[in-house]
């Protein structure tokens, strides 16, 4: 029993040294790991939540999507800066989140879908995998173990790896992206499913190239470029005599609009591998023929397929890839006549959003902006040929679209870009006059001629600018009539009717006075739509970014939107067409043709 109590039972000096030893170690667990500083994360990981929502709260910001898109990443930045200089964490823990973050993300980019390379990976994948690995820490930042680092890396790895299931198929202009699941069917997916095995061209009649000599609708908005449809009366009561849907068609993924001529519709589409451009008929949406040009183009935020839309001159028809493929086809058939690629004429890729200028032809050339170096900037091709006439420098930042005008009575080609506005003779290029009004970034809209001698252009971000122009002894010149920041759109093409201009600032349409540029209204949120003009009539037909039609009033002293409903499903930025009494609209996913109602 001695021997017992004696095994069992410590004695007090061995007590005092156990307690001795514990307090020793408790010492050195609190000073290897301490409660993180987390009021710096608590505040960062909300603000990163309200910079990617602020495009939607306040859309008619200039460039609002920049903050969306770039602030959560800067801030996510900054919480990486947090975990190695201020969190109090071990330097093991802070070299171990470093590299694992990090690591991390590397895997996730090389498992997700090449869709989402690019800007959703820097404006979705990191900074969320940034965020999450911050929360953690905040909820664990009293964890006195390195366990909380790990799971901090794995959660932040887990929340990062999300976006490997997931596909994008381009932005919407508030910079929303169009996920879907990885393994579902896109819409060009399911185009070209239901076009296997169908009958093209038998039994319809096809186009010929005396019927394309006078085109009803020549190219992009019109034979003027200005959007305008005249010549015919219409109906402002949709409600009680709605438009008719006459057909409605698969189509493959582009940006590009119609052109018409003799009942029949060109545009272009990506199928697959290829870009195409398409012969529809006008009365039934069957597709006649189809040219297609091994060509691929995708951007993370313009998504897939061309851009420009074809041209019908001279009993022929061009078209511009997003490549850079530029051709001449036949209009009975399709056959390519012949095909340059700008590619190997400007030594450069196509730029960050693709070839976008729909051909502009001008007697026996057609003309393109090439955004090439030196003096490949602006290019004029033979029309029989495709060799080269003539080419001149031009401002590579530009997405719209060459625009033939006529003062003084003479031709000028108009050139829009990010310095200002160019013109040349159309027939040598030689420069006539340039009116500079720089903007940061790009110009992706068509000017509009005013009155007899005054131009408008605008920009997203430097606003719309009406000037006045003159010939001198000297030559030009080109005075400021004002400058109005009521209207600045982006890639939306605005319309001039009776002293009022009618188009988007931001996301919101709205009509601005031509006499001096101050704001009329500024009311429907249409998004980043589009809008074609009825002159004969009074109207505006606004087809929006998730395409709704809309009817609304040209009305300066209000906004008056007369009837609303469905089109088309799906992002639309594709400009509306409106030939007779049949409206043409169409998206990345499908085309429709309305018969609307006359007076």
């Amino acid at each position: 029993m001695v021997f017992a109590t004696a095994t069992h039972v410590p004695s007090i000096v061995d007590q005092s040294e156990f307690g001795e030893k514990m307090e020793q170690v408790q010492e050195t667990s609190v000073s290897k790991y301490r409660p993180l500083r987390i009021w710096i994360p608590a505040v960062l990981v909300p603000s990163m939540l309200l910079a990617r929502y602020f495009t939607l709260w306040f859309p008619e910001i200039p460039m609002v999507w920049m903050v969306g898109s770039f602030v959560p990443g800067l801030l996510g930045i900054a919480i990486m800066f947090w975990w190695v200089l201020f969190s109090r964490a071990t330097w093991v823990e802070r070299l171990v989140g470093l590299v694992g973050v990090n690591l991390g993300l590397v895997i996730t980019a090389f498992l997700m879908d090449k869709t989402m390379l690019g800007p959703p990976l820097v404006v979705l994948t990191i900074p969320t995998a940034l965020a999450a690995f911050a929360v953690v820490l905040i909820f664990l930042g009293r964890w006195l173990t390195f366990r909380r680092t790990v799971v901090a890396v794995l959660c932040s790895f887990l929340v990062a790896n999300f976006s490997s299931l997931l596909k994008n198929d381009g932005a919407t202009g508030d910079f929303a992206f169009g996920f879907s699941w990885r393994w579902q069917p896109t819409p060009e997916d399911r185009f070209l499913a239901a076009r296997e095995g169908r009958s093209l061209g038998s039994g319809q009649r096809m186009p010929t190239s005396g019927g394309f000599q006078n085109a009803a609708w020549s190219g992009f908005r019109g034979s003027d470029r200005d959007g305008v449809q005249r010549g015919m009366v219409f109906s402002a009561d949709w409600k009680g005599q709605p438009p008719q849907e006459l057909w409605r068609v698969l189509v493959g993924p582009a940006w590009s609009s119609f052109a018409v001529a003799d009942s029949f519709l060109l545009t272009q589409e990506q199928r697959g591998d290829f870009e195409a451009i398409v012969c529809y008929d006008a009365d039934t949406g069957a597709e006649v023929w189809s040219r297609e040009i091994e060509s691929r183009f995708f951007d993370a935020l313009g998504g897939l397929g061309p851009r420009a839309t074809p041209t019908i001159a001279a009993g022929s028809v061009f078209a511009l890839g997003a490549e850079g493929w530029l051709v001449k086809l036949a209009a009975e058939d399709g056959e390519i006549q012949w095909q340059v690629d700008l590619r190997e004429l400007t030594k450069l890729p196509p730029p960050m959003w693709g070839y976008s200028c729909s051909p502009l032809v001008v007697g026996d050339l057609v003309i393109v902006h090439a955004a090439g170096p030196d003096d490949r900037g602006v290019i004029a091709f033979d029309v029989d040929s495709g060799a080269v006439r003539w080419s001149v420098p031009a401002d590579k930042d530009s997405y719209s679209s060459l625009h033939l005008t006529k003062f003084f009575d003479e031709e000028q080609l108009v050139f829009v870009g990010g310095d200002g506005v160019t013109f040349f003779n159309p027939q040598t290029g030689e420069k006539i006059h340039s009116h500079e009004f720089k903007t940061p970034g790009y110009r992706a809209l068509q000017p509009a001629v005013v009155w007899a001698n005054q131009l408008l252009f605008t920009s997203e971000v430097s606003g719309s600018r009406l000037i006045e122009l003159q010939r001198t002894e000297e030559g030009w010149e080109s005075t400021e009539v004002w400058t109005s920041r009521g209207i600045k759109p982006d890639f939306n093409d605005f319309v001039v009717f009776e002293g009022s201009v009618y188009g988007f600032d931001g996301s919101i349409f709205v009509c601005i006075d031509l006499q001096d540029g101050s704001r009329r209204w500024k009311d429907g949120r249409y998004g980043k739509g589009q809008v074609i003009l009825l002159a004969d009539s009074g109207l505006l037909v606004v087809i929006s970014e998730k395409g709704d039609l809309v009817l609304v009033e040209a009305n300066p002293n209000e906004h008056r939107e007369l009837h609303k409903f469905k089109a088309l499903n799906g992002k639309t930025w594709n400009h509306p067409v409106l030939v007779g009494d049949r409206l043409y609209v169409r998206n990345a996913s499908e085309a429709v043709c309305y018969e609307l109602p006359q007076k």
